[in-house]
């Protein structure tokens, strides 16, 4: 899809060693479905971790990628132009020679990411509601990307309070990924932060934008969206190997976040 300023599409990638060329505008990357282990060189620096579901990378205009995957890995790119960027510096009062993007590897920012998600929605329904809708999301993404990753977001090197570390909330999901179909308690997800359990629930939201409940439902569900679409497996069999004690849950959930039954999901596979 390509809107002028804004363009995105859903990228599936094999494994192995992938080389991406330096492009004209920045990439924000937002990393979807089971975790994978990946490396990335670029800009001159390299980074090697499990990327796990909303993880985020930005790629700054002209900075080519080496990517290793050891895994099929998906992710929704997203590229967003330098007017797009310069006008919503503009809009917020801040110098447009500060909205060059820095580079980024496995970031998490919650704003960013529910933007992705309905960009990612609305592309997935052919665009339904209008043009008008994405620009509204692309410039929402580009305040957002002044605002926290940007060379005028540096300058400001401001960190809210009660976040939790980067460290620490990468251990927290990664947790999270590998026991979504595990009985999961509030006291076992903080002990793997290192925080007590009220710390690790307020970091939790600052950090994600949801609450841990809310966050392992989510995943739940999206774990269970893919997992329907081998038509081999039954729903029950699906509701289980994600975490919920009956098919009920799963539809009550699924119908709630996704709109769509689990039936029709293992029928149509959308």
């Amino acid at each position: 899809m390509n809107l002028g300023r804004l363009g995105a599409c859903l990228l599936v990638d094999p494994p192995g060693v992938i080389e991406t060329p330096a492009q004209a505008d920045p990439y924000v990357l937002i990393h979807v479905g089971s975790p994978v282990e990946v490396g990335c060189e670029r800009g001159g620096r390299a980074h090697r971790g499990v990327s796990v579901h909303g993880d985020v990378d930005i790629i700054p205009a002209g900075v080519a990628s080496r990517w290793t995957l050891k895994k099929r890995d998906c992710a929704l790119v997203v590229r967003v132009s330098h007017e797009l960027l310069k006008a919503a510096a503009v809009d917020l009062g801040v110098d447009p020679t500060g909205a060059v993007l820095l580079n980024r590897f496995q970031v998490r920012d919650a704003k960013l990411e529910h933007l992705g998600w309905a960009l990612k929605t609305e592309m997935d329904h052919g665009f339904g509601i209008g043009r008008l809708y994405a620009d509204g999301i692309g410039v929402a993404m580009a305040c957002q990307l002044v605002q926290a990753h940007s060379l005028a977001a540096a300058k400001k090197a401001f960190s809210k309070p009660g976040a939790m570390t980067a460290f620490r909330l990468r251990r927290v999901l990664g947790y999270i990924e590998d026991h979504l179909s595990d009985d999961l308690s509030l006291a076992a997800i903080a002990a793997i932060g290192g925080l007590s359990v009220s710390h690790c629930q307020r970091a939790f939201r600052n950090a994600v934008g949801l609450s841990v409940h809310q966050y392992v439902i989510r995943r739940r569900v999206e774990r269970a969206k893919s997992l329907l679409a081998d038509k081999r497996r039954s729903i029950s069999d699906v509701a289980l190997a994600v975490g919920f004690s009956h098919q009920s849950h799963l539809a009550y959930h699924m119908r709630r976040i996704l709109g769509a039954s689990p039936m029709t999901v293992h029928q149509t596979g959308e």
